[in-house]
């Protein structure tokens, strides 16, 4: 391996401490507690090498988004594979997400609800957000409806989604009949 190619791999393994520390810091103690300097205390760098990787905050939540969405595809890609019929592959695509986002506050604040610097349906959207917004509609695509255009019903249901996550995190939504939404979500609106 010659020194460039070490170095290299040096770096992405500091990019990839960053990340997972500042991921872990988050879901431990909020959004809030994530500072550069607290991050060079617990990485064991200093500030400038951290911003050697990013320029501040802003890109790391960025990054933590990024992460976030390539493993909410994966899931729920996983999950829908594993699904016998329409009806159950939406099911198991709604609680799929909506089990990510619980288990992964913080990520999916970043995701969606905090400022990554991140593009959303746009040309320059990055991949894995591209891939997780994928990995609904490829799903979605047979039960949209006849003359229902797949992605609108994709954001839709997405929209859905986020909006019942983010009331039963906040406790404006009780827990407890989580379930029987999502149910009535994929009964009413997915034409199956």
């Amino acid at each position: 391996m010659s020194v460039q190619e070490r170095k290299q791999r040096e770096r992405a393994d500091r990019e990839r401490l960053i990340v997972a520390t500042a991921r872990e810091l988050a879901e431990q103690q909020g959004w809030d507690a994530v500072t550069t300097r607290r991050l060079a205390e617990r990485i064991e760098y200093s500030q400038p090498v951290l911003y050697s990787h990013f320029r501040g905050k802003r890109e790391i939540i960025g990054a933590v988004a990024l992460e976030g969405a390539a493993e909410m595809a994966a899931a729920l890609r996983a999950e829908a594979s594993a699904a016998d019929g329409p009806r159950a592959r939406v099911l198991a695509l709604a609680l799929t997400y909506l089990d990510f986002a619980e288990r992964n506050p913080a990520v999916y604040d970043a995701m969606f609800q905090l400022d990554g610097g991140l593009a959303f349906a746009q040309e320059d959207t990055p991949e894995p957000l591209k891939d997780a917004f994928a990995a609904l509609l490829e799903n979605l695509d047979e039960v949209a409806g006849d003359g229902v255009h797949p992605g609108l019903f994709t954001e839709v249901f997405w929209a859905a989604l986020h909006g019942l996550a983010t009331l039963t995190r906040s406790g404006r939504l009780p827990s407890a009949d989580a379930e029987r939404r999502v149910e009535l979500l994929v009964d009413r609106l997915a034409v199956i």
